[in-house]
């Protein structure tokens, strides 16, 4: 076991005093994180402002942030505090019903899963990449994990600075994008397969003795197996998710699990992320 301190501010500077809408902060781990947390703390300024604690319909924790007067600069820390003790990602027992591909859901399960199971419709190239995949009955979890490493050695990993996701046949006609554009093929995909999945947003903590530790944002992808519940996928490693991922943003849409969100008036922003590792 490994207890590790995370320290993650993000910091937006205007060139003028603008008005503030509410802004929603996701970077609290989410309740089903399976990473031990064992002190948190989320820290806003200016310090003129109230912050009101709440969960979306998803159960993600949200800080809802809303300034008494104009600013300019918007500074969020977090301080977090984990044990990263190994996880088995495969630790678990699927339902009978689940065992193998293709997978049906029960009717109460299907439509409790409605949302994680309806599909953007397919273009020309996500079509052409579903109908390379073998649909022969097949035990789930193999089907899962050699979906997640045909992702990951199909479409190269690239930093991208720019805001937004890929649509599917973007990150397809590039074979590349960044850890959310793979996640999201990887959302789509499943659902076009016919499995619930959702798109992910969280910390990723990789401890490395030759390398250093390091800590960033990242995004992966649940899918929702009977029996076992949300089991995450990582497509950017191929790998399941476990210690190391720890999850602040389960959402159907990309769009719904940004670290921070909200309204400003016109502006010139300067944005800086800073964030550090320490164990002990």
């Amino acid at each position: 076991m490994t207890q590790i301190a995370l320290h993650h501010q993000t910091h937006y500077r205007y060139d003028r005093p603008v008005e503030l809408g509410p802004q929603i902060i996701r970077l609290r781990p989410a309740p089903h994180c399976r990473t031990p947390i064992g002190s948190y703390s989320l820290a806003v300024e200016p310090a003129n402002h109230h912050l009101h604690w709440q969960q979306d319909p998803q159960a993600n924790y949200l800080a809802r942030v809303v300034f008494r007067e104009l600013v300019q600069e918007f500074t969020v820390t977090v301080e977090l505090v984990a044990e990263t003790a190994p996880i088995n990602p495969f630790d678990f027992f699927l339902d009978p019903e689940a065992a193998r591909i293709p997978l049906l859901y029960d009717d109460g399960t299907a439509h409790e899963l409605c949302a994680y199971r309806t599909p953007d419709p397919a273009g020309a190239r996500l079509a052409e990449f579903l109908t390379g995949i073998p649909r022969e009955p097949v035990a789930t979890m193999d089907f899962l994990v050699a979906l997640n490493r045909r992702l990951q050695s199909g479409i190269a990993y690239v930093r991208r600075l720019e805001p937004g996701i890929q649509t599917c046949e973007e990150t397809l006609e590039r074979r590349q994008g960044s850890c959310r554009d793979t996640a999201w093929l990887f959302v789509q995909t499943a659902r076009h397969l016919g499995l619930a999945a959702r798109f992910v947003s969280g910390y990723l903590i990789q401890l490395d003795e030759e390398k250093g530790d390091s800590a960033d944002l990242h995004a992966w992808a649940e899918v929702y197996l009977p029996g076992a519940g949300w089991v995450g996928f990582d497509p950017t490693s191929g790998l399941l998710a476990a210690e190391g991922h720890i999850p602040l943003a389960c959402t159907p849409e990309p769009s719904r699990a940004a670290p921070v969100t909200g309204l400003v008036s016109p502006c010139e922003t300067e944005f800086h992320c800073e964030m550090s590792l320490k164990r002990y």
